[in-house]
């Protein structure tokens, strides 16, 4: 990799990033688990009821027992608010896990993500009900299911779905797995990536299988204000449960993390879909708080300072990416040193970056030696973004 010519280039691109993760500095409510053995402390941070319990030395937590009408659950000890932080802005949460579910003649329920009110009792779960969870007016819920039982009552379309319930078991959205080649109870493991934007309102959810990469396009996705649902102070817990119903199938997690964040009121999380911005509610509702007028002071202060160096930070980008491009084109016209300035943008490897561009450049864009300057973002699986420019030249 090519030498930087100045230190002080690496100052203010170092002090530039500094200001944008502070201003998207949030109070986190997180942890992860790649597995659940003893040292890992997971019983601190996570309740296990019903039929769960570690098995095979802490390598996964079983949700349901080789029995029928078995039920278990895990549930983060800790409540959340939709409002947090100072000022009090709106969280958004983000959750990954792996699972699988054992095939059986009969099918069970499968699994789900539940968002619940912190003031139901966790210890009155109808292990009963569909995924164990209550079915009634009082119980308040948001859930993304992993099906695998077809209940016309619900109106399932088959024994291989996902979709989104809101305090009902009938799905706001579902989808066939079958028709993108996946299946829910086949006994091999499976990873799920589930995102909620409070600024977009925008719940999103994603599924593979295990050791491949995290889709662009989320398999299922609605629109939905949960500070509606969960106003003011009010808390809500978050977990993963299961349920076999008249059969003996398995369910096994092997690991599981979650955070929340919170956006500041300049950050839009839309995706860059312009089918996507024709979803939006023609009233929508905005948050308006006295606090908020101090807060975008701050940001227009902190951000003017960031935008004074950013002048000099283009120019020396500008230069590196220029030295970099010269010998590293492939074979289609286009630069291959993505790699090497991610690398160096963050202290995370390439694999570990999530990286946001288009590949728009051709080679006749090049032979007519045009000169483009890219906007790119590096979404660190943390939350925080960084921002680079690189300058592509001919």
């Amino acid at each position: 990799m090519a030498a930087f010519p100045s230190s002080r280039y690496f100052i203010i691109l170092f002090l530039l990033t500094l200001s944008f993760e502070s201003l998207l500095a949030d109070t986190n409510s997180s942890f992860s688990f790649k597995n659940f053995g003893w040292n890992s402390s997971f019983e601190s941070v996570l309740a296990l009821y019903g039929d769960a319990k570690a098995v095979n030395d802490g390598s996964s937590l079983q949700l349901t027992a080789p029995s029928v009408s078995s039920a278990g659950r895990v549930i983060y000890k800790n409540p959340i608010k939709f409002y947090g932080g100072i000022p009090e802005k709106l969280v958004s949460l983000s959750t990954y896990f792996s699972f699988s579910i054992s095939p059986d003649s009969k099918n069970g329920d499968g699994l789900a993500f539940v968002v619940f009110s912190d003031g139901y009792p966790v210890d009155l779960f109808d292990d009963n009900g569909s995924f164990g969870l209550p079915n009634g007016d009082n119980f308040k819920f948001l859930s993304v299911e992993f099906d695998t039982s077809m209940d016309d009552k619900y109106g399932d379309m088959n024994e291989n779905h996902i979709g989104i319930d809101l305090s009902s078991f009938v799905s706001l959205k579902a989808m066939n797995l079958s028709s993108v080649n996946l299946g829910l109870k086949s006994g091999n493991r499976l990873q799920v990536w589930i995102d909620y934007q409070s600024s977009s309102r925008r719940l999103e959810v994603r599924l593979n299988r295990y050791g491949e990469t995290r889709p662009v396009d989320p398999l299922l996705f609605h629109r939905i204000d949960l500070a509606k649902i969960w106003p003011g102070n009010e808390g809500f817990f978050v977990g993963l449960t299961s349920s076999n119903g008249n059969s003996s199938q398995l369910c096994n997690l092997y690991s599981w993390s979650f955070k929340t964040r919170q956006s500041p009121d300049w950050m839009h999380s839309e995706p860059l879909d312009p089918m996507v911005f024709k979803e939006r509610e023609e009233n929508e509702i905005k948050i308006h708080k006295k606090s908020d007028c101090v807060m975008r002071i701050l940001s227009a202060l902190i951000l003017g300072i960031g935008l004074g160096a950013l002048g000099s930070f283009i120019e020396a980008i500008v230069d590196i990416s220029h030295s970099l491009i010269q010998n590293k084109r492939d074979e289609d016209g286009w630069v291959d040193s993505w790699r090497d300035l991610c690398t160096w943008f963050s202290p995370l490897s390439w694999g570990q970056c999530h990286l946001t561009c288009s590949k728009t450049m051709t080679r006749d864009a090049l032979k007519n030696r045009s000169r483009v300057i890219v906007l790119t973002l590096v979404l660190k699986p943390n939350g925080i973004v960084s921002f680079f420019f690189l300058s592509l030249t001919n």
